[in-house]
């Protein structure tokens, strides 16, 4: 893999921005592939995309990536810091196939306990007009021994794949869901997230609030430190915290030991530029709608952690440049979903080489060196 060194911060961004529409000049399978999900229900391209990475119908990535974008974070090398996020694949079926992609990383989940089927369909819808999703999927998972099982099959053992945990809809014992998937796969799982910010799932959203919050991590932690190994532990959460919400994270986050933050989830709110007309469909908003929210969030928790504590940026990274910024804002990983949508597999690398050009024009000789450059 080959990357293009610019001569200033402006050229790199120009060229970051500029690599997908000179892709577009060439016929890409992949591409049309993705253009032809695009024709067929939500919920079932979403599955002919997981069958298709699960039996590696995708593209691989066999070059190693530019040495610039190396991170290590929590005693684990990234080969790049771009990630696949939660919600993709969530019984851990296509975890090869995503890293064998080109993504440093990938996220499973969210799992719960037991198996549910999710909110009744429809409940995810493309926002094209916007380049956005909307969905109100709610938890739909096979259960934690489906997971599990998905989990230890892997072939690719060596590829840094984190779990995300949840609760089933209607539980009465919130903390008992979160600490027994944890206890199941913390010595399987890269590392752990609790997702207390799904805006779909009833009552879950309350798990972010002081009071809930400490008893929620404190028990997590417990479960995970009865395992052989320490897991590194995350709390994901929501981008429609006020300054309040996202001052009490960050200072139980700190007096627990948290292992790190992703911001964000995705948004309930509706911005007033949305083009759609699913624009007025409950559930969750992501993709380039959600990101002035999202990092909003992940720069005033990098600042309230003391720039301390590793924080994952997600939510409407839609190129190298959004990767870039929300690196400066204060990220030290980013993670994707709703740009492959309309994007495709060949976006990763797009990324990853636009996001190099850009690091090396700034003088970072690496993700590290970048990480919070704009709030110092």
């Amino acid at each position: 893999m080959t990357s293009t060194v610019f001569p200033d911060t402006r050229q790199g961004l120009s060229a970051a921005r500029a690599a997908p529409e000179a892709r577009k000049s060439r016929f890409d399978p992949f591409r049309a592939g993705t253009g032809l999900l695009r024709r067929i229900p939500p919920n079932m391209a979403h599955r002919a995309a997981i069958l298709a990475l699960k039996y590696r119908l995708t593209p691989t990535d066999p070059d190693p990536d530019p040495p610039v974008l190396a991170t290590r974070l929590w005693g684990m090398d990234f080969a790049n810091p771009i990630g696949m996020a939660a919600g993709f694949d969530k019984d851990a079926e296509a975890l090869d196939g995503l890293i064998a992609s080109g993504f440093g990383f990938a996220e499973a989940g969210t799992v719960t306990p037991r198996p549910q089927d999710g909110n009744p369909r429809p409940n995810l819808f493309r926002l094209p007009a916007d380049r956005a999703l909307i969905n109100r999927l709610g938890f739909p998972s096979r259960g934690l021994d489906r997971f599990a099982e998905n989990f230890a099959s892997r072939a690719l053992t060596g590829g840094i794949v984190g779990v995300n945990v949840g609760i089933n809809t209607g539980t009465d014992d919130a903390i008992g869901d979160i600490t027994s998937c944890i206890s199941r796969l913390a010595e399987q799982a890269s590392y752990l997230v609790i997702n207390v910010s799904c805006p779909n799932t009833p009552g879950l959203c309350i798990w972010q609030e002081r009071d809930h919050l400490r008893p929620l991590v404190e028990s997590a932690m417990a479960a995970r430190d009865r395992a052989s190994r320490t897991t590194p532990l995350l709390i994901k959460i929501s981008p429609d915290l006020d300054d309040a919400g996202l001052q009490a994270v960050a200072e139980i986050a700190v007096e627990a030991g948290i292992d790190g933050l992703i911001a964000s989830n995705t948004t309930v709110e509706r911005p007033a530029t949305l083009r759609d007309a699913n624009a007025h469909e409950k559930g969750g908003l992501s993709g380039p709608p959600l990101a002035a929210a999202a990092t909003r969030a992940l720069a005033r928790l990098y600042s309230l952690t003391g720039a301390k504590m590793p924080i994952i940026g997600c939510g409407g990274i839609t190129n190298a440049a959004d990767a870039y910024a929300r690196i400066r804002a204060g990220a030290s990983l980013v993670q994707i979903y709703t740009a492959l949508v309309y994007g495709g597999p060949g976006l990763v690398k797009e990324i990853k080489d636009g996001l190099a050009a850009l690091l090396i024009a700034d003088g970072f000789s690496s993700v590290a060196d970048a990480v919070g450059a704009d709030r110092a």
